[in-house]
């Protein structure tokens, strides 16, 4: 219990470190900014430290499969850095400032080809914006895309490298899987199957459909500028966090699906060699 509280305990500071980041990166931030922050913080930390203490199963997938939370936790820390960073560099500018500014042009000019997603977060700008917001949305959207692409491929690597979740022992699917409900009907693996072609499918075609959705609203609810620092990263960072936590869910599903199919397999034959049908 202590050891699982302590966890709780360190996992609801990192939450809170993660949403102050913007605030404590970026000049000039205001006092009703840093009320919000601080109730925003406060009540994703109080969800965060509550799931983890909790034995019973919550809102949060894949609780007790490590490094599966872990990985997406780093990956949007290190986004809203990088966002941070290159936001206060059109403002303070500084080695790191413009080391990560160099590393966002380089990156948003190589994926900001026509009908990239980059692409199409910079067309739905309005018309009017400076070339220098421009740039300044380009490279954090090229940067955001480029991190959730690297976690992508880091979780693929070590669920094969660490046969993820089996080293972690027995898997608990009413506790890491706590909106999927095994008995409300239809065979388990193919509705794991199902749904981890979802979101592989809605996590593929998200980075392209948002874009395309918000300018297509922009005549009911007025164009977006993104010029608010705090709107550009956290909302450049959901564009690119969310269709990889998608990924990564569904690459999940189907590990679990291909699990349970072997275990059924193993044991039929352990079946069929204690009937005598199979040597044992």
């Amino acid at each position: 219990m202590i050891i699982r509280l302590t966890g709780a305990l360190i996992r609801a500071i990192l939450v809170v470190v993660l949403l102050a980041t913007p605030s404590l990166l970026l000049p000039g931030m205001t006092s009703d900014t840093a009320q919000v922050v601080t109730l925003v913080a406060l009540f994703g930390a109080g969800l965060t430290f509550f799931e983890y203490a909790s034995s019973y199963p919550g809102l949060v997938e894949f609780r007790d499969a490590p490094p599966f939370n872990r990985i997406r936790f780093v990956s949007l820390f290190l986004t809203v850095v990088f966002l941070a960073l290159l936001t206060r560099g059109q403002v303070e500018p500084s080695a790191t400032t413009s080391l990560v500014q160099e590393i966002g042009a380089s990156v948003g000019a190589v994926i900001d080809f026509p009908y990239s997603p980059v692409r199409l977060v910079v067309l739905m700008l309005p018309p009017d914006t400076s070339v220098d917001h421009i740039e300044l949305v380009r490279n954090s959207a090229g940067i955001s895309y480029l991190i959730s692409l690297v976690t992508l491929a880091i979780f693929i690597i070590l669920q094969r490298v660490r046969r993820w979740p089996l080293r972690n022992g027995a898997f608990n699917v009413w506790v890491n899987l706590p909106t999927f409900d095994p008995t409300a009907g239809g065979d388990v693996v193919e509705r794991l199957e199902r749904d981890a072609r979802f979101n592989i499918a809605l996590g593929f075609l998200l980075p392209f459909l948002t874009p395309a959705v918000i300018k297509s609203a922009t005549a009911l609810f007025g164009s977006v500028s993104l010029e608010n620092p705090h709107t550009l990263i956290w909302t450049v960072a959901a564009w690119a966090f969310l269709p990889a936590s998608l990924f990564m869910r569904g690459i999940a599903m189907g590990r679990i699906a291909s699990m349970i199919t072997e275990k059924r397999r193993q044991t039929s034959r352990a079946d069929e060699a204690g009937d005598g049908l199979l040597p044992a």
